[in-house]
């Protein structure tokens, strides 16, 4: 049995699909639903149509591209948030790495950068989903529990958006 399928982005045929995704949960065949790329226009208009609530929804999410409408708006439906890209994603991970805001922070915790972003979406509520092929950084996203960031720290990684999205589908 394989777990949460989910709808990649919106399209004109998501309400029929994501039924036929909710039999497969009634079947038994799949544990649970999600979408991804959704935001809340999306939502309002999908939400109503379904039975069930996506057990996740999974969106881009990292300092430069925050999403801060979004969610708090899937979190108030009991609904688990997970960033893609939360490193920025590809040709963009060594900027948002070197960043001085965030350099600065992670000096300050003796922690890398990236484990100071990870740590930045799950005092969020975000959970992440870094990737890696490199046993030491996939290692390192793990040791994430060992520090907290003060409020003005989350308030400084706050102020660093810029809407900018690192991938379009």
């Amino acid at each position: 049995m394989s777990t949460a399928p989910l709808l990649h982005h919106p399209d004109t045929n998501d309400v029929k699909a994501y039924k036929a995704m909710e039999q497969f949960v009634k079947d038994g065949k799949i544990r649970s639903i999600g979408l991804s790329n959704w935001y809340v226009k999306e939502l309002t208009e999908f939400l109503p149509q379904v039975d069930t609530v996506p057990a996740l929804i999974q969106n881009e999410i990292h300092p430069y591209y925050q999403e801060n409408d979004v969610i708090p708006f899937i979190q108030e439906k009991d609904i688990v948030v997970q960033g893609w890209y939360p490193l920025g994603g590809r040709g963009h991970t060594g900027e948002l790495l070197s960043d001085p805001v965030i350099s600065e922070i992670a000096e300050a915790h003796g922690v890398s950068s990236a484990q100071v972003i990870l740590r930045w979406n799950l005092q969020k509520g975000v959970v992440v989903i870094p990737g890696s092929s490199n046993p030491d950084h996939i290692k390192e996203n793990t040791e994430l529990y060992h520090f907290i960031l003060s409020e003005d720290e989350m308030n400084r990684i706050n102020a660093l958006d810029r809407n900018e999205k690192h991938d379009w589908y």
